[in-house]
């Protein structure tokens, strides 16, 4: 199915200012996490959640109160929230803090959250949902988090160097360290949780951003066969050019696939669906821009390198030529 016919957009011409751009957010997001930090879900910060339903609507100001004397530190270090479907009358507590991480006591919490919403007489609370996760637990967590995310980055980096060409390699993973920072720079933006389904969806759009970064590069090595060496710019520019509907058929499917589970998802799956549709935007973007951008650098600095290199060579005979002395006439 071909969208475009024939197309020949100059998407090389634009690369600098796509590389501006990306700088611009990725700093941005980077000071908004230095500022206000990133928000980590429980499962990485370690804490307990109660969802729990009322019969009657319930202000969150009055549940806060309620908590206060039974918590430690007060309620103010409960985090009270709307759950889901405001008809549902659901209210979501997170209390950052746990009790020992051995048997019974690590439900401490969560039993003092129940027993003070009861004691409050706040319209016959019901719990429908519990999380708790040690401090212990959160660490081992993230260090298997950041684990998997650099392996996967040293495996992108190891096939395509083996399939392609170092530049590649090198243009993908950039692209793809690309794709996480400003993906996490619009979760401190809009303040999402780094939850597991978060990473989870970091990952996927990882595999995402990669293939479609594959695709454009296997078009540019196929060109290469016939083309001129030396116009890279050009041979890239016609592979984007090739693979666009592709691009935008992939690229628009799996985008509304994310939205729709974003509006229509619930409340569980909101940063997972948020995290997919940043992450196929910005995949995309950093295929057809970044990663080819990151090639055109490498190798026109390689050749530059080279012709320095073999400059002098080619002027030492003409040197040697100038310095030879002339025959006298006879």
């Amino acid at each position: 199915m071909q969208i475009f016919h024939n197309p020949n957009y100059n998407f090389v011409k634009w690369r600098w200012h796509a590389i501006a751009l990306s700088w611009i957010i990725v700093i941005a997001g980077l000071l908004v996490i230095w500022q206000k930090g990133l928000p980590l879900g429980i499962e990485f910060s370690g804490g307990t959640i109660v969802i729990v339903k009322f019969d009657k609507p319930t202000d969150v100001q009055q549940v806060r109160r309620a908590l206060d004397a039974a918590l430690p530190g007060g309620g103010e270090n409960a985090i009270v929230q709307g759950y889901g479907d405001p008809a549902q009358n659901q209210v979501m507590i997170r209390v950052p803090t746990v009790g020992a991480e051995a048997g019974s006591s690590l439900s401490q919490t969560a039993d003092a959250v129940v027993a003070a919403l009861k004691k409050a007489n706040l319209s016959n609370p019901q719990v429908v949902g519990t999380e708790i996760v040690g401090p212990s637990v959160g660490e081992q967590l993230t260090r298997q988090g950041i684990l998997a995310t650099v392996l996967a980055l040293g495996g992108i980096l190891a096939y395509i160097a083996m399939r392609f060409q170092f530049s590649f390699a090198l243009g993908a993973v950039v692209a793809t360290i690309h794709d996480l920072l400003v993906t996490l720079a619009f979760l401190a933006f809009f303040r999402y949780d780094l939850s597991l389904n978060v990473i989870a969806a970091i990952l996927t759009i990882t595999g995402y951003s990669t293939n479609d970064t594959i695709v454009i590069f296997d078009r540019v090595r196929e060109n290469l066969r016939s083309a001129r060496r030396d116009d890279i710019e050009g041979t890239i520019n016609t592979a984007v050019n090739q693979t666009l509907s592709r691009t935008v058929i992939t690229a628009g499917t799996a985008l509304l696939s994310a939205l729709a589970l974003f509006f229509f998802g619930g409340e569980v799956l909101h940063g997972f669906a948020f995290t997919m549709v940043v992450g196929i935007i910005t995949g995309t973007y950093s295929s057809v821009f970044i990663a080819a951008a990151i090639v055109i650098i490498w190798q026109g600095r390689r050749r530059r390198a080279a012709a320095g290199k073999t400059q002098p060579v080619s002027a030492a005979p003409a040197a040697t030529a100038a310095r030879k002395p002339k025959r006298r006439a006879s």
